[in-house]
């Protein structure tokens, strides 16, 4: 079920660039277990804020709004799903992948769409 009252924060990247910066992160159950199979380390998340690029947004997402950023560290690209907890002032991480040249433009940021 969808919260009717959710918050969306007023600039999401700077909300999210701003939690990760002063660490208000959740890491989720599911991106534990990502981080564990597809060897792509926390540092990555943490150190490349600068770069992040929202390129997908769902203001309806399940329970949070959530944005999917483009972000590159140390010549490696990935996509992390971030739910905006603006009440509780934090983000929830819910997943992180390399995107795939099948599902993603060569910029790995615009979803192919046929």
């Amino acid at each position: 079920m969808v919260n009717d009252s959710r918050i969306l924060p007023p600039d999401p990247l700077d909300f999210i660039q701003q939690c990760v910066r002063n660490r208000r992160i959740v890491w989720t159950y599911h991106v534990n277990m990502r981080l564990a199979t597809k060897l792509i380390n926390r540092v990555s998340i943490l150190e490349s804020t600068h770069a992040y690029e929202i390129i997908e947004s769902y203001p309806d997402d399940k329970y949070l709004p959530s944005y999917l950023t483009y972000t590159e560290y140390e010549g490696e690209r990935f996509h992390v799903l971030f739910a905006a907890d603006v009440e509780d002032d934090n983000v929830r991480i819910v997943t992180i992948y390399r995107p795939s040249s099948i599902e993603w433009l060569p910029d790995m940021k615009t979803r192919r769409t046929s």
